[in-house]
């Protein structure tokens, strides 16, 4: 196949460019949520699990809920942070690399947006409604606009 040589230039992928200011926004939203964690403790999250099962009367001592409720401790809220905190990470790292262009960032983003499409796919299928639809749409044009960028590359 005959063609232009492929560019590394970041100007040359505007869809690269879009999906890295998606990955950063995602690792924003992972940093407020670390945050708020980490500002708020434990005492929100069982209120409003709390406030949640007296919606839905559900018990709180007894099943799921319970074992839920106890494990909302300061330990457990300093671990989730520490794991929000280090996906932002890893979404602010995929997001400079494909803002420019690097090779590394396309693999980690098509990976990580196809491991979710079966997912998906079951949640479309269990949940039928226009946001199922459209994270199913923009996981596949991520994934499109990924492997598109690979495939570019290797040849």
């Amino acid at each position: 196949m005959t063609g232009a040589p492929y560019n590394p230039d970041p100007q040359a992928h505007p869809g690269l460019h879009v999906i890295a200011i998606f990955e950063a926004a995602k690792g924003l939203l992972a940093l407020l949520a670390a945050s708020g964690l980490e500002l708020l403790g434990p005492a929100p999250l069982q209120r409003w699990l709390h406030e949640l099962a007296v919606h839905f009367q559900l018990d709180v001592h007894q099943g799921t809920l319970a074992s839920l409720t106890s494990a909302i401790s300061p330990d457990g809220v300093h671990m989730a942070a520490a794991v929000a905190l280090l996906y932002a990470a890893m979404r602010f790292a995929e997001a400079w690399g494909l803002w420019y262009a690097r090779a590394w960032a396309s693999w980690l983003g098509c990976i990580g947006a196809a491991i979710y499409l079966p997912f998906d796919v079951y949640a479309l299928v269990r949940h039928p409604g226009w946001i199922s639809v459209t994270v199913l749409v923009v996981n596949l044009i991520v994934v499109a606009v990924l492997a598109r960028d690979l495939h570019k590359r290797r040849r």
